[in-house]
């Protein structure tokens, strides 16, 4: 995504005190962060030398001069030692593919349209499945999940597909494919029961659009909790949230036939769970767990057809 270019800028606190790099100078660290490159040219600067930060192919480069080599490993071990740090393994961050895996669910979105409408109309698809308020308060839980997987006409595949390309690709390079598509699936989901308790009888919805929601939603208070992390970046933590709020108004508060109130709650649900995951899972998953998550959430909805259509 994108970041704030903070090293172009001359007011930073540390810049006065970093030379411009030099054939003298000599690389002691590099890092794809570039918050986590300011700190340490911080830690240095504190020691009393003259670091330079640079951007490079493989991320911001931090050098000092041949003489203060060792003082600056030894200065960054202390600072590492008391401040580990927490991001990502290199081998996680290149195993996630998050535009492709949203354009997969994006395809089988709309494959599972044409089969339900288009191609085998006479199975009960929609009356089993769809999200009816009364069924569901029932008993009948699986369509909360089956429902996110119908669309009536092809401009509500359509306009959810592309909602997956983006926020779901989004969330999968936070939380990788496997973990983000069960917490997405939990927040559309959880977002369709508190609807149907919520609404008046009868109320019957389909479509993937409270789990696109739940995504935004999700993003916003990731995005909050991560700048809350980050002591720079504290007094502007409500950011994304904001921005997941606009979105929110203007992609799900519109035309006659949209549930307002599916949206609100799958983007609730999805914002509570991107607290709680921010805290409770800090660091990326792995590919075990991420193939262990993703199984398990077409699973749940692999069972939840079963359970509709027996």
């Amino acid at each position: 995504m994108f970041r704030e270019e903070r090293l172009a800028k001359p007011e930073n606190d540390y810049l006065s005190a970093v030379t411009m790099i030099e054939d003298s100078q000599i690389p002691v660290r590099i890092t794809e962060d570039q918050v986590l490159a300011e700190d340490w040219a911080l830690v240095l600067v504190a020691l009393g030398l003259s670091p330079s930060v640079r951007r490079a192919p493989g991320g911001f480069v931090l050098s000092v001069p041949e003489p203060e080599v060792q003082r600056a490993l030894a200065g960054l071990a202390a600072y590492e030692l008391e401040n580990p740090s927490k991001l990502p393994a290199p081998n996680d961050r290149a195993e996630s593919a998050p535009w492709p895996a949203g354009l997969a669910v994006a395809a089988m979105l709309l494959v599972f349209f044409i089969v339900t409408v288009l191609w085998n109309p006479s199975v009960p698809w929609f009356e089993r499945g769809s999200a009816d308020a009364e069924r569901i308060l029932r008993g009948e839980l699986w369509r909360t999940v089956t429902a996110l997987t119908l669309h009536a006409d092809v401009v509500h595949a359509l306009s959810n597909a592309v909602g997956a390309v983006v926020f779901l690709g989004a969330v999968y390079g936070i939380l990788g494919a496997g973990l983000g598509s069960g917490v997405v699936l939990l927040a559309g989901a959880g977002g369709n029961l508190a609807n149907a308790f919520l609404q008046d009888w009868p109320h019957v919805s389909v479509g993937a659009s409270t789990a696109i929601f739940g995504a935004v939603g999700l993003l916003g208070s990731l995005g909050m909790a991560r700048r809350c992390q980050k002591e720079s970046r504290r007094g502007r933590a409500w950011l994304p949230v904001a921005a997941a709020l606009a979105l929110l108004a203007m992609l799900g508060a519109g035309g006659p036939r949209v549930d307002v109130l599916a949206h609100l709650f799958g983007f609730i649900l999805g914002g509570l769970l991107g607290v709680l995951f921010a805290f409770i899972v800090p660091d990326r998953p792995g590919r075990g767990a991420q193939w262990t998550c993703g199984c398990v959430a077409l699973a749940a909805i692999v069972y939840c057809w079963t359970l509709a259509l027996r």
